[in-house]
């Protein structure tokens, strides 16, 4: 089974702008082959798909990004299964305008988690079928604490990174349930700052925890880099997949225009391997790196997955990054 995952899909400001005149498979450039050899795709949904509402005002926030609802046709376009919601930007455009997105993912049969209409929905995880095999996707953010779900007020599964909060004790939980009712359980966590390419201590110790309570894989993001990815107790932790789709200026230094597809392969129950194509951002538009500056992306991965320990292998003739558990 191959379970594909790109990191933030931002379609909003200039994105939306231009999908008033492109087709729906555009942002997603040369790389929709790779999508569709996957037998399931996922990815963080970084703004609210809708037509209506109004820019977040109940308290101080810089950014808003909305994408007109016919925009859902882009996550059609790759195929995508599953979107992560639980970010800080589901509710940039109110409640309205996420009640709107809701409805509109699962009319279009698109797996959703991490929000919702009150905390039950926006904690509990979905379930798929993937070749036979029942796969569980959980989501939730450590980002704006102001938007938490809680009893039946709407918002998001908001977990501090804190191993000793009774929020962080129910995600736990919930993972060891979910385990029994799944073969292959995805934690999908938006977390940490914005920037840096090595993922702040305390989120080890918490992914730690996160796989030691059943989780399979952790599919983090929210930095807008992508981040080393180590192996711990033979499941991957994705610490950043970094920003896959969107409209924002390129840091020379950071390099937010730089990512990668990841697809992490399985034989039955167990990670068998896991192959990341680089790609890079242009025109809003994600692309396979070519072969030069695919090199170039690779060899920063595999530095930044040595510190973990974890042997990034170069595959001249495929142009990818192979990992084995």
């Amino acid at each position: 089974m191959k379970l594909l995952f790109a990191g933030d899909v931002m379609l909003g400001r200039l994105v939306n702008g231009l999908l008033e005149r492109r087709a729906p498979e555009y942002p997603w450039g040369d790389t929709l082959p790779v999508f569709k050899s996957a037998d399931a795709r996922f990815c963080n949904l970084e703004c609210v798909i809708s037509d209506h509402g109004e820019p977040w005002s109940q308290t101080p926030k810089y950014f808003h990004f909305r994408s007109d609802a016919k925009n859902v046709n882009v996550l059609k376009a790759a195929g995508i299964d599953a979107v992560s919601i639980a970010n800080n930007h589901v509710l940039d455009f109110e409640y309205e305008a996420a009640f709107e997105m809701l409805k509109l993912l699962d009319t279009e049969g698109i797996n959703r988690a991490g929000a919702g209409h009150d905390y039950n929905e926006a904690s509990v995880p979905a379930f798929m079928k993937v070749k036979d095999m029942v796969v569980a996707f959980i989501a939730f953010t450590d980002n704006e604490p102001v938007w938490a779900a809680y009893g039946s007020h709407p918002g998001v599964f908001f977990v501090p990174i804190d191993m000793e909060d009774i929020r962080a004790k129910k995600l736990f939980e919930l993972i060891k349930e979910t385990k029994s009712k799944a073969d292959i359980v995805i934690v999908s966590a938006h977390w940490g700052p914005n920037w840096g390419h090595r993922p702040a201590p305390g989120l080890i110790t918490f992914a730690h925890a996160i796989v030691d309570s059943g989780a399979d894989i952790i599919f983090g993001h929210s930095c807008h880099v992508f981040q080393g990815i180590e192996i711990y107790g033979g499941r991957p932790i994705i610490y950043s997949a970094g920003d896959f789709i969107d409209d924002y200026a390129v840091d020379e230094v950071e390099r937010n225009d730089e990512s990668f597809i990841f697809v992490v392969e399985t034989a039955g129950r167990l990670i068998s391997r896991l192959v990341l194509y680089p790609t890079v951002l242009r025109r809003f538009q994600a692309t396979l790196a070519d072969e030069g500056q695919g090199k170039i992306v690779a060899s920063r991965m595999q530095k930044r997955c040595a510190e973990f320990g974890t042997n990034a292998k170069w595959v001249e003739s495929e142009r990818y990054l192979e990992i084995l558990p």
